[in-house]
């Protein structure tokens, strides 16, 4: 090939060169990471998804997972905490099926798969990557509060809406279901830094 072609494709090819230099460079020049500590295990643990299946810890051993804590009624924090789980969800596209995010409801006896599906849908979750999760009253304390151990209130109703407590922290868990690091959704930094995280424990892992 000779001509106008062959410069075309010759520009092409140095750009590609260049690109995947500057990636290259962009990576190395990222500040090094300090090892998470093993903070507890998550206990085993079964509940439903949004597509009425069942899912639980089985089904994460072996991917990284990162959890946040949500109820479909709640109309303050949680559209914010769910948002921000959004936008991890495309941050971390690029992840693939080796990190999954996983959001349990704290109001289980209302939140069924159906209205879960539905909220789910309002944030273009993908069930494939992103469940949520609800069960009975005491399955979903267990998990959240024992083996998570993140706090959840139920303090009864504020006319009508539930006046449910819970943290607004992430929780990163690794491949062996250890609990890797807690997060606080409301400083971006520390959410950048979490996806940080989880992408070196996926190469961990890997």
């Amino acid at each position: 090939m000779t001509g106008p072609k062959a410069a075309i494709a010759l520009a092409a090819l140095c750009a590609a060169i260049v690109a995947t230099a500057v990636y290259a460079s962009l990576r190395r020049s990222e500040p090094a990471l300090e090892p998470l500590p093993v903070l507890g295990d998550v206990p085993t643990f079964e509940l439903t998804d949004q597509t009425e299946t069942s899912f639980g810890s089985e089904r994460l051993r072996g991917k990284v997972w990162i959890a946040n804590f949500i109820f479909t009624r709640c109309p303050t924090v949680c559209p914010v905490f769910t948002q921000k789980m959004a936008r991890v969800q495309q941050r971390t596209r690029d992840f693939g099926p080796s990190l999954m995010l996983v959001s349990f409801s704290v109001d289980p006896d209302w939140d069924t798969p159906a209205r879960l599906a539905e909220y789910a849908g309002t944030f273009s979750a993908d069930a494939g990557r992103w469940k949520f999760l609800t069960g009975t009253p005491e399955d979903v304390r267990i998990t959240v509060r024992e083996g998570l151990k993140i706090a959840m209130e139920d303090q009864g109703m504020i006319g009508d809406v539930p006046d449910i407590i819970h943290g607004t922290h992430f929780v990163l868990i690794d491949e062996r279901g250890q609990i890797r690091g807690y997060f606080d959704s409301s400083e971006a930094d520390r959410i950048d830094e979490m996806i940080q995280h989880a992408r070196q424990l996926i190469e961990q892992a890997h």
